[in-house]
């Protein structure tokens, strides 16, 4: 088996499948019988998958290892902040960060990062990987240089934790990522893509402005009845997990200044979903000032009122044949979806 496991990057096989896809319609709620959870890992800078029946017990495929090498797919070598996105064609999209925090010590570089950290800050990075699959095993993939879409964007500082939402209004697929200028202020920026999933169609402009200029980052986008929760990671005073509420995808948030995450020490990678079949979601947040890291898990009803549901393996919440995990994001699959990723890499596992 090659280093990529069993996700081969098949260009004509997924060409194939992909006019499958937009024949198919996405699956209702009601056909979900599953989860899948992507995560990252700092010592590998890979892309892991993990499975789960009731959304609350996660079983790694690949026995925590991963199931696609950075190396294989990125210009620095390394991946971070994987998200995963059913569209509204039935593909799954894959968006993840282009960079390795540790390019120099693994050789890939002479320098801590690409670019002077002074002038361009921590990671400076400039761009993104997507990804795209019709079956969730035969994976296309490129790097966005997101400093090369548009002039205005030349001196991006960085270009982190990408996800999508579909644009109900626009009908057009929605990424939207952390961005910075030089060494500035970190904040959200949105922007829709083309059909083929490998081009900005448009310019980048900022999804919420936070009061006082305050860093923000890592925005996840939940969309329930007509209201549009986004959680985000706060850079004001601390670093941890807010909220603000709109009746637009990419307009209107408004400013909460509640704290959603019950950790004491820094949180951040906040990503929600819901339970199938029931009026209950649960927000993750990445508690990376502990160590080993881990990930918080809070359940609600109504976005309002958070119960605490503690860390992976101290309490409900399970991790059962990996550890250490980062930056999160699950989504529901049906029972056929799962069953087939379990047998690709011979689980025991039954769905």
């Amino acid at each position: 088996m090659t280093k990529t496991g069993f996700f081969s990057i098949a260009l004509v096989l997924l060409s194939c499948c992909d006019v499958l896809a937009q024949k198919s319609k996405v699956p209702k709620e009601k056909a979900m019988g599953a989860y899948l959870m992507v995560y990252f890992k700092d010592d590998t800078h890979g892309l892991y998958i993990a499975l789960s029946k009731d959304g609350y017990s996660f079983t790694d495929v690949n026995q925590g290892k991963p199931v696609i090498a950075g190396d294989t797919i990125a210009e620095q070598k390394g991946i971070r902040d994987p998200y995963i996105y059913r569209g509204a064609d039935n593909m799954f999209y894959m968006a993840l960060t282009d960079l390795h925090i540790y390019g120099q010590k693994e050789g890939y570089r002479n320098t801590q990062w690409e670019r002077d950290g002074k002038q361009y800050g921590w990671g400076n990075n400039r761009g993104l990987v997507l990804m795209k699959s019709a079956d969730l095993l035969h994976w296309s993939h490129q790097v966005l240089r997101v400093d090369k879409a548009f002039p205005e964007l030349a001196d991006i500082g960085c270009a982190w934790a990408p996800e999508m939402i579909y644009d109900e209004v626009e009908k057009k697929p929605m990424l939207y990522f952390t961005m910075r200028f030089g060494s500035g202020k970190e904040k959200v920026y949105y922007t829709y893509m083309n059909q083929s999933f490998d081009r900005m169609e448009t310019l980048p402009k900022p999804l919420f402005e936070y009061p006082n200029g305050v860093a923000y980052i890592d925005a996840d986008i939940t969309k329930v009845g007509n209201k549009y929760h986004m959680f985000y990671a706060s850079h004001d005073g601390t670093s941890g997990v807010k909220q603000a509420v709109s009746d637009s995808v990419h307009t209107g948030y408004v400013y909460d200044p509640k704290w959603y995450d019950p950790e004491p020490v820094g949180c951040e990678a906040p990503t929600v979903y819901k339970l199938i079949g029931q009026n209950k979601w649960i927000l993750i947040y990445d508690i990376y000032r502990i160590n080993p890291h881990n990930f918080g898990f809070s359940e609600t009803t109504d976005f309002v009122n958070f119960k605490n549901l503690g860390r992976f393996n101290d309490g409900v919440m399970k991790s059962t044949n990996f550890s250490v995990p980062k930056h999160p994001a699950v989504i529901q699959i049906t029972k056929k979806e799962a069953q087939k990723l379990a047998s690709h890499w011979k689980m025991d596992m039954k769905f």
